[in-house]
């Protein structure tokens, strides 16, 4: 019997049947970036999570230069690199439900903002 479990539990894993839960971060998603209430202020995510641990897409009209994200201690999170041409930008963000809470860093913008994100309707 516990060979069939195994063997069984084996086929799940390789058929990727117990993926991941990272690709629900996978896709677009519309970012707040509403710096004052009342204004709205919003850019496109777009998150494509690769297999082996990388992220490309893009956020804010620019393409994710380098990126990595891990499911780890009951979350999956996302950080990568974008830039506006002066200096890169520096982002994270973890899935919380069915939105994503976010940062961005620029140093040499000399900023640090914290973000939301709700998926973009089909």
């Amino acid at each position: 019997m516990w060979k069939s479990v195994v063997l069984s539990l084996g086929l799940l894993v390789a058929t990727g049947a117990l993926a991941d839960p990272a690709p629900t971060l996978n896709g677009r998603w519309v970012v707040d970036l509403s710096a004052e209430p009342g204004v709205p202020y919003t850019k496109l995510m777009d998150l494509d999570l690769g297999t082996d641990g990388s992220v490309s897409g893009s956020f804010y009209d620019s393409k994710i230069e380098a990126g990595r994200w891990k499911t780890s201690r009951g979350r999956t999170c996302v950080s990568f690199r974008t830039t506006d041409g002066a200096g890169p930008y520096h982002t994270s963000a973890c899935l919380v439900g069915d939105q994503v809470s976010g940062q961005t860093w620029a140093e040499h913008r000399t900023f640090l903002f914290n973000w939301d994100a709700v998926r973009k309707p089909q």
